[in-house]
C-alpha cells in the first residue's frame, strides 16, 4: 500500500512541478461556457435546457487536454520501462496514476462548475444533478482516456489519435450524464454512471497495463 500511495504522491508532485495544468483545464472549461451562450443567443429558457449538455461537453474536452501527459512523459524518460520491471504490479501503478490524474484533471473541473452554472443560467437543482453526474461519470472518462493514452503511447502523433479512440467509448457516459439531469429520468441514469465507472475502474488498469507492456517491447 505504501508503494501504491508513493506512486500517487509522485504523480501529484510532477503535476505541481509542471505548473498551470489544472488552471489551464479550468480556464478552457470556463471558456466553453462563455462562448457557447453567444452562439445560442439570448434565449434563456433554451440555454437552461442545453446547459447540462454544455457542461458535459466542456468537461470532456477539458479532460482530453491533459490526456497526453498520462504515460508519454514516462515513456520518454524511461520510467515506463522501470514500471514494467518494478516489484509493484504495472496494473497497480496504472491504477495509482489514474487516481492522481483524476485528482489533477477532473476534480478542478467539479470545483469550477458553479461558474458555469451562473454563466448558463442553471437552476440549483440542475447544478446539483449535473455536479453529481460529473462526480459519478468522470472516473469512467478517466479510465477510457487511460486506455486510449496507453494504446497510442508509442505513436508519434498519439495525442491526436487517442481522442478519436476514446470518443465512441465516452458517448454512453455523456448520454447518461446529460440524462441524469432530466426530472423524468429518475435516478436510473445516475446509477448507470456509477456502475459504468466501477466497471471501468476495475477494467481500465488491466487494459492499459497490457497496452503499455506491448509498447515497451
Amino acid at each position: 500500500m505504501s508503494a501504491f500511495l508513493a506512486v500517487i504522491g509522485r504523480e501529484l508532485r510532477l503535476a505541481v512541478r509542471a505548473g498551470g495544468e489544472a488552471l489551464t483545464l479550468v480556464l478552457f472549461f470556463v471558456m466553453v461556457g462563455v462562448i457557447v451562450p453567444f452562439a445560442i443567443g439570448p434565449d434563456r429558457p433554451q440555454l437552461m435546457r442545453l446547459s447540462t449538455g454544455i457542461v458535459w461537453i466542456a468537461a470532456f474536452l477539458s479532460m482530453l487536454l491533459g490526456l497526453d501527459r498520462l504515460f508519454r512523459a514516462d515513456d520518454e524518460d524511461g520510467s515506463l520501462l522501470l514500471f514494467t520491471t518494478s516489484a509493484l504490479p504495472l496494473e497497480a501503478i496504472v491504477a495509482a496514476k489514474l487516481i492522481a490524474h483524476w485528482l489533477v484533471t477532473a476534480l478542478p473541473l467539479l470545483l469550477a462548475t458553479p461558474i458555469l452554472a451562473l454563466l448558463l443560467s442553471m437552476t440549483m437543482e440542475q447544478w446539483t444533478k449535473t455536479l453529481l453526474a460529473l462526480l459519478c461519470g468522470t472516473p469512467a472518462l478517466t479510465g477510457f482516456g487511460a486506455i486510449g493514452a496507453a494504446v497510442t503511447v508509442g505513436l508519434r502523433r498519439g495525442g491526436l489519435i487517442a481522442p478519436v479512440l476514446i470518443l465512441p467509448l465516452a458517448i454512453p457516459v455523456m448520454i447518461f450524464g446529460v440524462g441524469s439531469a432530466d426530472p423524468l429520468a429518475g435516478n436510473g441514469a445516475t446509477l448507470f454512471l456509477i456502475a459504468l465507472s466501477l466497471v471501468v475502474a476495475v477494467f481500465a488498469p488491466f487494459a492499459a497495463a497490457l497496452a503499455l507492456r506491448s509498447a515497451s517491447e
